[in-house]
């Protein structure tokens, strides 16, 4: 479900760019896509480092596999991962509408990348940029370094 959610965020507008033969996208059309997209690949993200977890559980301890991970830990990692992602979204979207931008911005490409609007504003872009790579390290880094844990 949330890989189909993620794939929609930017397969009908490139199906509209292809149809019109027009590359460009619109400010609140960029603004959904950077919400959605930042919504979907964090709740991706989460989802993969909790299987992982389920699936270290199973490997080390597959005696108490059904007592650890119960239908109730089950669903509050999914409710944790959700809000998680939300947050980072809600979060990293109210950044991007802060921005002010000097001219009419128009994006020639079908997907908007949230790295990309922080480059075309004009105000002042640090404390985004700050949020964009910390919330990388945090949101990225902390999962990654589960899945490997549970590899290795």
């Amino acid at each position: 479900f949330v890989d189909i959610c993620f794939t929609s965020t930017t397969i009908p507008k490139m199906l509209v760019n292809i149809q019109t033969q027009s590359k460009v996208i619109t400010y609140t059309g960029c603004i959904s896509q950077i919400c959605f997209s930042t919504l979907f690949a964090g709740w991706d993200n989460f989802l993969l480092a909790m299987m992982a977890y389920d699936r270290f559980v199973a490997i080390c301890h597959p005696l108490h596999y059904t007592v650890i991970m119960n239908p109730r830990l089950c669903g509050l990692l999914v409710l944790v991962s959700w809000i998680m992602s939300v947050l980072h979204s809600v979060l990293q979207t109210s950044m991007v509408l802060q921005l002010s931008f000097c001219t009419e911005v128009e994006i020639p490409h079908f997907f908007c990348e949230l790295h990309q609007m922080i480059q075309l504003a004009c105000s002042d872009t640090f404390l985004n940029n700050l949020v964009m790579y910390v919330s990388a390290v945090l949101l990225a880094g902390g999962p990654l370094a589960g899945i490997f844990y549970s590899y290795s």
